[in-house]
């Protein structure tokens, strides 16, 4: 199941995407509630095409808060280390976690805006939890029984201010540094220990910042178990699992794609602030 959040003529809404046996196309059927309150949702009988008129995805969800987890993948390290942007040459053995606010997160087709401090933005193309109930001391055997699906994320990083701030508040919260999209699918729907993920730069395709979560030094249920040990993540709450391998640079102007197996494609452009 997918579940998308979007506007028809700016009145925001959530529904389920369908795909029409038909005409094969993708639908947004309306829905009269909040997917993650707890309570029932019906389809209000209102059904718009994904790319109809007055119709725009959003963020799928608004978080309270989201997590990542920094060198997750050997792979990712390694590169970071070659770069000359860490002094680790492997993966650390215990987890990096940061986080990004709220106001960080934007839909697909939102700009990413890079901001006046920076001239050196970055992708992070990675697989997004979210969790469907709060969830505090979870233990690793039922982790994944808090997850109400995954999403793709691409986890924008100010290079140059990374370097600079040890808690990396610049580098990882400013606004926009939070694609989320294009819509939740359900937890059973998605192969999460060997999700592929992929990145294209201007249509073309970025090989070295491909991976899967089958790589994942951390895995998913260990990320959550070691979150909620600290913290209350709640419904919405969003937890990037990591790049799988090298990042690369931005400019304005440059259209940004992450690619998830089974999810779809996460679409956004670079602008200058």
């Amino acid at each position: 199941m997918r579940i998308a959040r979007f506007t028809h003529n700016d009145v925001p809404q959530y529904a389920f995407v369908q795909t029409d046996k038909n005409d094969g196309k993708d639908y947004l059927v309306a829905l009269n509630g909040y997917p993650l309150s707890g309570q029932a949702v019906e389809p209000t009988g209102e059904r718009y095409p994904v790319d109809g008129d007055g119709i725009r995805l959003l963020a799928p969800v608004i978080p309270s808060k989201v997590y990542g987890l920094a060198k997750n993948y050997e792979a990712h390290a390694r590169f970071m280390h070659e770069a000359g942007h860490s002094d680790i040459k492997h993966a650390p053995e215990d987890m990096v976690i940061f986080t990004k606010p709220s106001t960080s997160v934007i839909g697909p087709d939102d700009p990413i805006v890079i901001p006046p401090c920076s001239n050196d933005m970055n992708f992070e193309p990675e697989l997004a939890v979210v969790m469907g109930r709060i969830a505090k001391n979870v233990p690793v055997e039922q982790a994944m029984d808090y997850v109400l699906g995954f999403t793709c994320v691409n986890d924008v990083t100010l290079r140059d201010l990374q370097g600079l701030d040890p808690t990396w508040t610049r580098a990882k919260g400013f606004d926009t540094a939070c694609p989320l999209g294009p819509w939740i699918v359900t937890r059973d729907d998605v192969d999460w220990k060997d999700a592929k993920i992929s990145f294209t730069l201007n249509d073309e395709d970025v090989p070295m910042a491909s991976g899967t979560t089958a790589n994942l030094i951390h895995g998913i249920p260990e990320q959550i178990a070691a979150i909620t040990s600290f913290t209350t993540l709640l419904p919405g709450d969003v937890i990037m699992t990591g790049t799988p391998n090298a990042s690369g640079h931005l400019d304005p102007g440059d259209e940004a794609i992450v690619h998830v197996e089974c999810i779809g494609d996460l679409r956004n452009v670079v602008v200058r602030g």
